[in-house]
């Protein structure tokens, strides 16, 4: 079940059932539906790490939708302790990456992986480092940057500046979910196959907003306005 929830009023404004196992795939088509729904020129979206994704992230970028989210801890060398890429500074102007130990590591080749262009860096003075151990088992450090990789710097300096945005995003798409999940109560859904659940759910949808309209404006507003 994917879902966006507008911040003010809780509102849910629009959701897709799907089999798809993951969220990484979800992003962009459920922003660009949100964003249609409310017929806007531009839509600022808070997401959990479960759904970043480079090609989502840019393809939102693209649509006019500015998101924030965190990235997922992936790091083999943090987790070991050793120098993470967030701790190598990039140099735009030269096109080059700055490591701990003042090195510069220059760009030498590209390579596409999974769709992705991808641009290598790396020096040569890694042998001599005093610092070798605290950076990399191999005989030198290399650090990979996507051809957009802007894109999710601009993520990252969002969610850096504004941290609080993802207490927000548990306080506002959690709430339906929980909501919907009360009301179901400890069944699943009662249909088979997409098309069937999609429209039971569909149903809760209706049920859970209608409920909000109540709860905001009140009966006889809505009433009036359903009438109009």
């Amino acid at each position: 079940m994917q879902t966006a929830v507008d911040t003010k009023h809780h509102l849910i404004v629009t959701h897709e059932v799907t089999n798809v196992g993951t969220d990484r795939s979800q992003l962009a088509h459920v922003a660009k539906e949100a964003k249609a729904t409310l017929a806007m020129e531009s839509l600022d979206v808070v997401a959990d790490r479960g759904y970043f994704s480079s090609a989502e992230i840019l393809a939102c970028e693209e649509a006019g939708i500015t998101v924030t989210l965190p990235k997922p801890m992936t790091s083999g060398a943090k987790s070991e302790g050793r120098f993470g890429k967030q701790d190598f500074r990039y140099v735009a102007e030269a096109d080059l990456y700055i490591c701990p130990a003042g090195e510069r590591l220059k760009y030498y080749y590209s390579n596409e992986e999974n769709g992705l262009v991808l641009r290598r860096y790396w020096t040569n003075a890694c042998r001599t480092c005093a610092i070798k151990h605290q950076c990399t088992t191999g005989a030198q450090r290399r650090i990979t940057r996507w051809e957009h990789e802007h894109v999710l710097e601009a993520v990252q300096r969002r969610l850096d500046e504004h941290p609080e945005k993802m207490r927000m995003r548990r306080e506002t798409v959690e709430h339906p979910f929980g909501t919907i999940k009360a009301r179901m109560g400890a069944t699943h859904f009662l249909m088979k196959t997409l098309p069937r659940v999609a429209t039971e759910m569909a149903l809760h949808v209706l049920a859970y907003n209608l409920t909000r309209v109540m709860n905001i404006v009140g009966v006889r507003p809505l009433m009036a306005a359903i009438r109009g």
